[in-house]
């Protein structure tokens, strides 16, 4: 008998994680209205002050923007193929709720504060914005 009630609350903890692990997928992680893909080329990529200036306003930008839903920070790995291009020093990827939302991301303070903290240190910045089609 004690067997298997252990047997059955096993199975239940399996079946739970399971489907715990199945709901957290890219839909309900990513928002498909409005994504806005930034670029940035620092003027000196292998200076660390200049990286560690650039990734802690970057932080907190992030962290107090009102209306970034998804915060993607990342760095270039070694190309392998040649159609991958790494000659970016950091890539910034955001969604929104929507076009109307990332206009007035623009012009939040937090994000103009960063802009200001951090264009001394690029020499280049490319952004790729797009607007979700759906299914």
């Amino acid at each position: 008998m004690m067997k298997t009630v252990k047997l059955i609350a096993l199975l239940l903890f399996m079946v739970s994680t399971f489907g715990r692990a199945q709901s957290h997928d890219t839909e309900s992680i990513f928002d498909h209205e409005f994504a806005h893909v930034v670029y940035f080329w620092l003027k000196n990529p292998d200076n660390e002050v200049d990286r560690a200036k650039f990734e802690t306003s970057l932080k907190k930008f992030l962290a107090n923007s009102e209306y970034a839903k998804t915060k993607f920070i990342g760095k270039p790995p070694r190309a392998i193929r040649g159609v991958v291009d790494d000659s970016f020093t950091y890539s910034l990827i955001l969604s929104f709720d929507s076009a109307k939302a990332q206009a007035a991301y623009q012009v939040e303070a937090p994000h103009l504060l960063f802009i200001e903290e951090c264009e001394d240190l690029w020499e280049k910045v490319i952004v790729y914005d797009s607007e979700g089609i759906k299914p």
